[in-house]
């Protein structure tokens, strides 16, 4: 249900002054967020309408089960989400900063809020899923860690979810955020989302029925490209300094 008022269907002037409010408001906490924690947060502003929307749209609401979702930051994501049919009762929203918890309790009162670090997930998570979960979503700035912790990551997420379920995930940079040399596991890439700002793509992960796979070599110069968009410890820290 919208947080704001309409009339026939059409949003009064109260409405839209108040989503316009809301919106810069919650730029603000991303770019204060990302200026004190550049390593955490993954994005300097929320994520785009049509970015979320393309996220949303691989989550199957027919498949049983609570969503995931990691690093919800204000919740730009989790609306699309439950526009995509899944109520806020099967939400279950792992964010590291106290104030985005406490704004996400606020803004999605049914949901499920857990404050801790989604790169421990099973441990962060303990026995908060009443069962396999249906997906699992992730704003993380994956590339500001290695490579090592994000396929751990994401084998974790594996473990935790239904066979056959997406494990989806936004970036920034031309290649994967997940090494696939040798993945085990399925990885597709969406069209670039120009609308969004940067724009950003969609990868979505789902494990492997077959055998080990041999994914096609990526070249170095984009690799190091995708480091230098989305940000390493080094750079970002030396920005900051």
């Amino acid at each position: 249900m919208s947080q704001f008022p309409s009339r026939n269907g059409r949003k009064t002037p109260h409405a839209v002054a108040a989503r316009i409010e809301a919106r810069l408001q919650d730029e603000a906490r991303f770019l204060k967020t990302w200026l004190d924690k550049p390593l955490v947060t993954g994005a300097v502003t929320p994520s785009g309408k049509a970015l979320a929307r393309r996220m949303a749209s691989y989550i199957d609401p027919s498949l049983e089960g609570p969503v995931v979702e990691l690093g919800p930051g204000t919740g730009a994501l989790t609306e699309a989400i439950i526009r995509r049919g899944i109520p806020q009762e099967r939400l279950v929203l792992v964010e590291f900063d106290p104030a985005f918890c406490a704004l996400l309790k606020k803004r999605f009162p049914q949901a499920r809020v857990i404050q801790g670090d989604a790169y421990a997930l099973a441990r962060t998570l303990g026995d908060a899923l009443p069962g396999p979960a249906a997906a699992v979503v992730s704003g993380l700035p994956l590339f500001t860690r290695p490579e090592r912790m994000r396929l751990a990551l994401l084998h974790s997420a594996f473990e935790l979810m239904a066979p056959g379920a997406p494990f989806i995930q936004f970036t920034y940079a031309p290649v994967s955020p997940v090494p696939l040399t040798d993945a085990d596991f399925d990885a597709e890439e969406s069209e670039r989302i120009w609308m969004n700002i940067p724009p950003a793509c969609v990868w979505v992960y789902r494990r492997g029925t077959g055998p080990r796979r041999r994914a096609p070599r990526r070249r170095k110069k984009l690799d190091l490209l995708a480091k230098i968009i989305e940000g390493t410890d080094k750079v970002r820290t030396h920005i900051l300094r």
